[in-house]
C-alpha cells in the first residue's frame, strides 16, 4: 500500500474544485462537569512547558513562514527563498543555502509513509516540556526503549508519525542530537518489510526504518508502539539539535510508514486514558502544557464549545465563518468597534505551525486597521511599527467568538534580535493564500484552550475555549 505525504495531501486538496465548507458550523457547548470519564480508572497526565534558551532569534518572523510552505509541500516565495538564503549564511548553518530552500513546485506524491499500561497509583504523570525560545518549536521529554531512552521530541498535531534521531543516523546529519540507541533497548523489534519516507516542498526529506518499542510519555506506557528510525534527516531537522524528533498526533491515516501505515501514541492510548482526548493550553512567555486523558477546568473560562471535524485529509480540519475587527469581551483591552465579516474557510488546528495563516481576504482586512503596516517583501511578510496598540481579532466559528488578543499578534522583532531594541515588527497573523486551508497554529492555542477528542466509534470534535494569556 503507498501512503501518499503530507505535501502531497496539501497538493491534492488545493487542486480539488470542491471546498469543504458547505453550511454554518454547528457548535455544541458543553459544561466541563458533563463530560464523562469513559475508562474508570484510566490513565492521564500533563506536559509542562519550559523555555529552552538556545533557539536562534535571527529571522524568527520569515522563517516561521517558510517552515509553513515547506511543511505542507507549496511554492516558496523567491523574495522568502532569498531572505532565507542570507540568514543561512548569518547564522552559519549551511554553506550551500540554495540546496536548503528552493521556489518549487508542490510535490504530487510521497515515496513512503508511522497496549498500553500506566505507572504510578494516582493515574496522574507529570513531564516537562521545552519549548524554542520565542515558542517556535515545543519539546517534549519522551521515553523509548528498555530500559528507557529519554529524548526530546516536538508534539505536532499537523502530522502522524513518531520518528526519531538514532543509532541509524549517519554521524554526518548529527550535532550533538541525543539519539534512540536501538541495541541498548532489549524490547525493540525491526518490523521487517516496512520503511518510512517524508518529503517536504522543499525537495528535501527525511526517511528510515520501523522498530516496535516501548514509548512512555508522562509516566504513561504504550507496548509496540511504531518507532521510526532515521536514516536520513533533512538539513532543517539536522541543523536543530535540540529536537530529536516529532510526535505525530494527527490522525492514523496521514502516518507515512509503508506499506503498513502504523498508529499514533495517541490512538494506541485511547483505550486506555480516562477520557478519550488531549488538550492544548499554549502561553505567551510562560510554561504552558498538553493534557492527556483529562479536561484541566482551571485552564480556561466559560463552557466549551465542540465542534465537529472533517478528518477525510488526515487532519483536524474545521470550518469557519469569518472575522471580526476589534472585541468588547471583558478579557480585551481593545475596545474599537466590531464589524463582522462573513470569510468562510476550513481551517486544521496545528500545533507543529507557529503562525496564525489565515486567508488573504481577513490577513489584508485585519492589517488594514493598522496605520504603519506593510505586507514587506524585503522582510518576508506582514510587519509593522513596534509602538503599535494592535487592535484584536475575533474568527467566528458558528455561535463560538474566538477572540485573538492583539499582543498575541505582535510576534518578533523585525529589524533586530530583541523587542527591547527592535522598531519594526512581524506579524503572528500572515496570509495562507496558495494553501488548501487556513492554519490555526500557535498563535491561536495561545489564546484558546483546545480539546482535541477522537473516542472508539466517534466522530472526532475539537472543542474550544476563552482562557486568560
Amino acid at each position: 500500500m503507498k501512503v501518499t505525504s503530507i505535501s502531497a495531501i496539501a497538493a491534492s486538496l488545493l487542486l480539488s474544485a470542491v471546498p469543504f465548507t458547505s453550511a454554518r458550523p454547528r457548535v455544541v457547548q458543553v459544561n466541563p462537569s458533563d463530560l464523562a470519564i469513559t475508562t474508570l480508572g484510566g490513565k492521564a497526565f500533563k506536559v509542562s512547558q519550559v523555555y529552552n534558551s538556545n533557539f536562534r532569534q535571527k529571522g524568527k518572523g520569515p522563517r516561521a513562514v517558510a517552515k509553513v510552505y515547506q511543511k505542507y509541500g507549496l511554492d516558496v516565495p523567491q523574495n522568502l527563498v532569498q531572505i532565507l538564503q542570507a540568514l543561512l549564511k548569518e547564522l552559519d548553518l549551511d554553506n550551500t543555502p540554495n540546496r536548503s530552500f528552493s521556489s518549487r513546485r508542490p510535490l504530487a506524491a510521497g515515496t513512503g509513509n508511522g497496549t498500553f499500561f500506566g505507572n504510578g497509583t494516582d493515574g496522574q504523570g507529570e513531564v516537562s516540556a521545552i519549548p524554542q525560545l520565542f515558542d517556535v518549536q515545543y519539546l517534549a521529554p519522551v521515553q523509548i526503549g528498555t530500559p528507557p531512552q529519554t529524548l526530546m521530541l516536538n508534539f505536532d498535531t499537523g502530522s502522524s508519525d513518531l520518528w526519531v534521531f538514532s543509532s541509524e543516523t549517519p554521524a554526518t546529519q548529527q550535532k550533538g542530537h541525543t539519539v534512540y540507541n536501538i541495541n541498548a533497548s532489549t524490547t525493540a523489534e525491526f518490523l521487517a518489510g516496512h520503511t518510512w519516507s517524508i518529503r517536504y516542498g522543499d525537495g528535501s526529506g527525511s526517511s528510515g526504518n520501523v522498530y516496535m518499542d516501548t514509548v512512555s510519555i508522562g509516566g504513561i506506557q504504550v507496548d509496540r508502539q511504531a518507532v521510526e528510525s532515521a536514516t536520513r534527516v533533512s538539513r532543517t531537522f539536522t541543523n536543530d539539535n535540540a529536537s530529536s524528533g516529532l510526535v505525530g498526533l494527527a490522525f492514523d491515516s496521514i502516518n507515512q510508514v509503508n506499506p503498513s501505515p502504523q498508529k499514533t501514541f495517541f490512538s494506541n492510548a485511547l483505550e486506555a486514558l480516562a477520557m478519550p482526548l488531549f488538550s492544548a493550553n499554549l502561553k505567551k512567555a510562560e510554561p504552558g502544557n498538553y493534557n492527556f486523558g483529562f479536561i484541566d477546568q482551571t485552564e480556561f473560562t466559560g463552557r466549551l464549545s465542540f465542534v465537529d471535524v472533517n478528518s477525510t485529509a488526515g487532519f483536524w480540519q474545521f470550518e469557519v465563518d469569518g472575522f471580526t475587527l476589534g472585541s468588547s469581551s471583558s478579557n480585551s483591552t481593545n475596545h474599537t468597534l466590531a464589524t463582522e465579516v462573513s470569510a468562510p474557510h476550513d481551517a486544521i488546528a496545528d500545533t507543529g505551525t507557529t503562525l496564525l495563516m489565515l486567508p488573504q481576504s481577513i490577513t489584508s482586512a485585519y492589517y488594514a486597521a493598522v496605520p504603519s503596516a506593510e505586507e514587506s517583501l524585503e522582510i518576508g511578510g506582514w510587519v509593522f511599527d513596534c509602538k503599535e496598540t494592535l487592535p484584536d481579532l475575533t474568527l467566528n466559528i458558528g455561535t463560538y467568538k474566538a477572540v485573538i488578543q492583539g499582543e498575541l499578534i505582535n510576534f518578533a522583532p523585525a529589524d533586530t534580535d530583541s523587542f527591547e531594541t527592535a522598531t519594526v515588527c512581524f506579524g503572528g497573523v500572515q496570509s495562507s493564500e496558495g494553501f488548501p486551508f487556513a492554519i490555526y497554529g500557535d498563535i491561536w492555542f495561545k489564546s484558546q484552550f483546545t480539546v482535541f477528542q477522537a473516542g472508539p466509534g466517534e466522530e472526532p470534535k475539537l472543542g474550544f475555549a476563552s482562557k486568560e494569556i
